[in-house]
């Protein structure tokens, strides 16, 4: 298959139709057509179904669907850098980070280097650790942000800021003398558990297992951004990353520090061969800086 085929191939699966795909590929309907038989021809078999006008996508379009998706986004990155080269920008700033920090601390600070590196474009995503390291690994990504650290040996994990795993609670539910809280407190009580294998939660589920009645864990999400949602939503208490609840915090939820504190490390992951860009320096400095300053936030 050629590029001309992936493009005409997109286009019909968008628009459904001949004419559409045409006018989006601003080319006339025959000369897609062609394409379209080139391709069917080489391949071996029909890509679309000609069904009262439409064309519908056969099983075999629908099985090469995703992997065409993924060419035609790399084929859109490719624009934009050649976009780029040709008005002399420089190359793109691609960071990813977990769902937790793309709320405020990753987006403060990459406003931050826009504003002292104003031809620098800048890209940002959210994912799990696991894919933010296998898009470091495939040179798709230039910096990840993460809660954990992962044991490769192409990756450098950069500690720039720690915090303590925080209780999250309804507004009213810990008093002013609650300065930490001790797990102990917690038996019983209805809580919001975190799907998957986090390591920090994995930790944090022993423990709170071994007490007495262990808590009552209803409800298990993907991410703390939705365990903040949850205990908004009055599904019980939830314990979260500091930035997760740092943001809590200012939307009036209750929080304070767990006892026996756990703590929680933010790591900057890199390509341990590809050396930092200037712009990539100083967005950790930033990043560092500000997440300080949250961690450093006083609870009202």
């Amino acid at each position: 298959m050629r590029l001309r085929h992936i493009e005409a191939i997109q286009a019909i699966l968008h628009t459904g139709d001949l004419k559409g795909a045409a006018q989006l590929l601003d080319i006339a309907p025959d000369t897609l057509e062609t394409t379209l038989q080139h391709a069917e021809g080489q391949l071996g078999f029909l890509l679309f179904a000609r069904v009262r006008g439409k064309f519908q996508p056969t099983p075999e379009t629908l099985s090469l669907q995703g992997e065409i998706a993924t060419l035609q986004e790399q084929l859109d990155r490719l624009q934009r850098l050649a976009d780029g080269l040709r008005e002399h920008q420089d190359a793109a700033l691609r960071v990813l980070c977990t769902a937790s920090l793309a709320q405020q601390l990753l987006p403060q600070s990459v406003a931050a280097l826009r504003r002292r590196f104003r031809e620098t474009p800048c890209t940002l995503a959210a994912h799990t650790t696991r894919d933010i390291v296998r898009s470091l690994l495939l040179h798709e990504a230039d910096l990840g942000i993460s809660l954990h650290r992962p044991e490769h040996p192409s990756i450098h994990a950069q500690p720039l800021a720690q915090g303590k795993l925080q209780l999250l609670a309804p507004h009213g539910w810990l008093s002013a003398r609650h300065k930490y809280i001790a797990l102990h407190e917690l038996a019983g009580q209805a809580m919001i558990g975190l799907e998957g294998e986090d390591p920090l939660s994995l930790v944090l589920d022993h423990k709170l297992q071994s007490l007495n009645p262990a808590p009552r864990v209803q409800t298990r999400v993907q991410t703390y951004q939705m365990m903040r949602s949850m205990v908004e939503a009055g599904e019980g208490l939830a314990i979260v990353d500091p930035f997760t609840a740092f943001g809590a915090r200012a939307a009036g939820l209750d929080t304070c520090p767990i006892s026996p504190a756990v703590p929680v490390t933010l790591y900057a992951l890199t390509l341990e061969s590809v050396p930092p860009s200037p712009a990539l320096k100083t967005l950790l400095e930033i990043i560092g800086e500000k997440a300080e300053l949250l961690l450093l936030a006083p609870r009202e």
